[in-house]
């Protein structure tokens, strides 16, 4: 409870310093310039993280066709092995019936 009303008023003071400071010329054009590069940090940080952003979604988009291919190359791979499988039984059912 001690260490919250620290914070506040650490808070409230920041605030009311700011103001006094912001009265005067130089102390406004010092938070000006503050803000300027607080917005530019923020721009930067905001760039970066579009930039990665894209990066992750194109690796996800490779991902995923890759894995379609390997999806229609599996079920292609059962098809022709139940082909094969269905030619074999069909075989063996002839030579069965030729047999007797």
């Amino acid at each position: 409870m001690k260490n919250a009303l620290w914070f506040v008023l650490g808070v409230a003071g920041g605030f009311v310093a700011a103001h006094v400071v912001n009265k005067d010329p130089r102390g406004h054009e010092m938070l000006a310039e503050v803000d300027a590069r607080i917005s530019e940090f923020a721009d930067r940080i905001g760039d970066a993280y579009r930039e990665q952003e894209a990066r992750i979604e194109g690796l996800a988009a490779d991902v995923k066709g890759v894995a379609s291919d390997a999806l229609d190359s599996a079920a292609d791979a059962a098809s022709d092995a139940a082909d094969a499988a269905r030619d074999a039984v069909a075989k063996a059912k002839n030579a069965a019936d030729s047999s007797h």
